[in-house]
C-alpha cells in the first residue's frame, strides 16, 4: 500500500509543483499564456489553455477546456462563468460555447489579477483563488490550479511528460506529504503537522519542533484562559463588560477589526465570537483586561498556562498575536511564538477540555447583537471541505499566513478531532492550498490507518494522561483502536 501511495503521489506531485507547460512567453510578473495536452482514460488528447501567473510553471488551467475533456466521463461538470463569478455543477453535462480546446490567439500577456472570485460548486460557496478573463469571443473563462480542481472533483491528475497531463477519472485524489517534502514543496513553509487530537497520533510533521511566530492563532490560548475563568465562576458568558480606552485605541489602529468604542458594552460570549471568527484583536484584548485586570497580568497567565500544559517552545507577549514592541529607546519587536508540536498539544487540550469551541469556530458567520454587526469566519476550509469544525487563522509579516484546522472523523466509535497545523506560508492562497492538501491526507490516513513510517513522523506526541479515570480510559481505548 505504501509503495502504491508513493508512486501515485509522486505523479500527482508533478501537477501540484509545476503542472508543466510550454509557455508562449517566458517573462515573470505577467499572466503568461501557454497550453498543454490533456487526456483521460479514453486516450483522446485535447489542447488545454493555461496561464502561468507571475512566474513560469505557476500554472492555472482553463476550466472550459477541462470541461470538454471530462464531458463524457463520470467526472463531467457544467459551467457558468461571468466577469467575477463561477458556478461549477458536478455530474452535469457541459455545453460548449465554441472557444474550447483551441490554442491562444496572438494576444499580449493579459493583465488580470488572481482573486478569490465568487465560486460555487453544486450550489455551495467555496474559497479558491482563480483568474477570470474575457476571451476575444466575448465569453469568459476561468483558470484555476490543477491541484485545486483535482480536490474539487476528487480525481487523480498526473504529468507523464512535460507539456501533458492525464486525468484518471476512476482514481480518487490521494496525496503523500513525504513525497511533497522530498520534492521541496514545504520549503516555503515554516512548519506543518497533521494528526489525531484524540489519540495523539501524528500522521505527518515537518520542522514541527522549531518555534515560529503564530500571529492570531494566539487567540486559542486566550479562549482557553477565558473558559478557565468561566469554569471557575470568575465570569460568565452572559456577563456584560465595558470597553476601555486601550481597547478603543487598538480598534482605531490599522490592526483594528471591529469598531469597539470606549464605554460600549458587550458580552463575554460576543467577545469570544469576535476573537475567533473575524479574528478581532480588540476583542482578545478586552477579554484579557476583563479576566486579569490588565494585558500584562493576562500574559503572565498565558505563559504560566503554557508551562502547565508542557508547551516548552511557547512564549507569549500579548493576548492577540500582533507584533509587540518593547519600551526601549530602540524598541525590540517581539511576537508570540510556538512550535507546531506545542500547538498540537495546545489544540488537543482545547478540544478535549473545551470542545464547545467548535460551536463557534464551525460557523461561517455570526451576529454580534451588542454591536449590531455580522461577522464572518476567516477559515477558508470551512467552505471547501465537509467536516471542518475550526479552528483559527493568523497572519503577520513575520509569521506569514498560518492556519490551524480541525476536522471531525468517525471510525464507528467516539468522534475524533483531526488537526492540521500550517505555520508560515507565503500568503493566504498557499495557506489554504497547503492546509487543504494536508487535511485530505489526514482524513485518508485516519480512514486507512496509513503508516507513520511513510512520513518519517515520530508517531505520537507525548502528553499528560487525563486526570479523571473515565477520561483516561477513553484516551487508552481510542489509542488502542487506532493501533489495532
Amino acid at each position: 500500500m505504501k509503495v502504491i501511495i508513493q508512486k501515485t503521489s509522486a505523479l500527482i506531485l508533478a501537477v501540484i509543483l509545476i503542472c508543466s507547460v510550454l509557455p508562449i512567453r517566458a517573462a515573470a510578473r505577467f499572466e503568461i499564456p501557454g497550453h498543454c495536452r490533456v487526456q483521460t482514460e479514453s486516450g483522446i488528447a485535447y489542447t488545454v489553455k493555461t496561464l502561468d501567473y507571475e512566474y513560469v510553471h505557476n500554472t492555472y488551467i482553463s476550466l472550459r477546456d477541462i470541461a470538454v475533456v471530462l464531458k463524457d466521463t463520470d467526472k463531467s461538470f457544467s459551467l457558468e462563468i461571468t466577469k467575477n463569478a463561477v458556478s461549477l455543477n458536478k455530474e452535469d453535462v457541459y455545453v460548449p460555447v465554441g472557444v474550447e480546446n483551441v490554442p491562444w490567439e496572438d494576444i499580449e500577456n493579459p493583465d488580470i489579477s488572481l482573486l478569490r472570485n465568487e465560486f460555487k460548486v453544486s450550489g455551495q460557496n467555496v474559497y479558491y483563488y482563480t483568474l477570470i478573463m474575457k476571451l476575444p469571443s466575448g465569453d469568459y473563462d476561468c483558470f484555476m490550479m490543477a491541484a485545486d480542481l483535482a480536490m474539487i472533483l476528487d480525481v487523480e491528475i498526473t504529468v507523464p511528460v512535460a507539456g501533458s497531463m492525464e486525468i484518471h477519472t476512476q482514481a480518487p485524489f490521494v496525496i503523500s506529504p513525504a513525497a511533497l517534502e522530498e520534492a521541496g514543496y514545504f520549503n516555503g513553509v515554516n512548519s506543518v503537522l497533521a494528526g489525531d487530537a484524540a489519540t495523539g497520533e501524528i500522521y505527518y510533521q515537518y520542522q514541527s519542533q522549531t518555534p515560529y511566530p503564530i500571529a492570531s492563532i494566539s487567540k486559542l490560548m486566550t479562549y482557553i484562559l477565558t473558559m478557565d475563568a468561566v469554569s471557575a465562576g470568575q465570569i460568565s458568558l452572559e456577563e456584560t463588560v465595558t470597553i476601555s480606552d486601550t481597547v478603543q485605541l487598538l480598534a482605531e489602529s490599522e490592526d483594528g477589526v471591529l469598531p469597539l468604542e470606549s464605554g460600549d458594552q458587550i458580552t463575554v460570549e460576543e467577545l469570544l465570537y469576535g476573537a475567533l471568527l473575524p479574528s478581532s484583536n480588540e476583542c482578545a484584548l478586552c477579554l484579557a483586561e476583563t479576566i486579569a485586570g490588565s494585558e500584562e497580568a493576562f500574559v503572565e497567565m498565558m505563559n504560566q498556562k503554557a508551562g502547565e500544559m508542557g508547551l516548552s517552545q511557547a512564549v507569549f507577549f500579548n493576548s492577540h498575536g500582533l507584533p509587540f514592541y518593547t519600551e526601549d529607546a530602540i524598541p525590540s519587536k517581539c511576537q508570540n511564538r510556538m512550535s507546531a508540536e506545542d500547538m498540537f498539544r495546545l489544540v488537543s487540550y482545547l478540544l478535549k477540555v473545551y470542545p464547545q469551541v467548535k460551536d463557534i469556530t464551525s460557523l461561517q458567520s455570526a451576529g454580534l447583537k451588542s454591536l449590531h454587526l455580522d461577522v464572518r469566519n476567516t477559515n477558508p476550509l470551512l467552505y471547501n471541505l465537509p467536516g471542518v469544525t475550526g479552528l483559527k487563522t493568523g497572519t503577520t509579516n513575520k509569521a506569514g499566513a498560518c492556519l490551524v484546522t480541525s476536522l471531525a472523523a468517525d471510525d464507528g466509535g467516539p468522534e475524533h478531532d483531526l488537526v492540521v497545523i500550517v505555520l508560515g506560508t507565503e500568503n493566504s492562497i498557499e495557506r489554504g492550498r497547503v492546509s487543504g492538501l494536508l487535511a485530505r491526507y489526514a482524513l485518508y490516513a485516519f480512514e486507512t490507518g496509513a503508516e507513520n513510517s511513510e512520513t518519517g513522523a515520530s508517531g505520537q506526541i507525548s502528553e499528560k494522561l487525563p486526570m479523571h479515570a473515565e477520561a483516561a480510559v477513553d484516551w487508552i481505548l481510542n489509542t488502542a483502536r487506532k493501533h489495532r
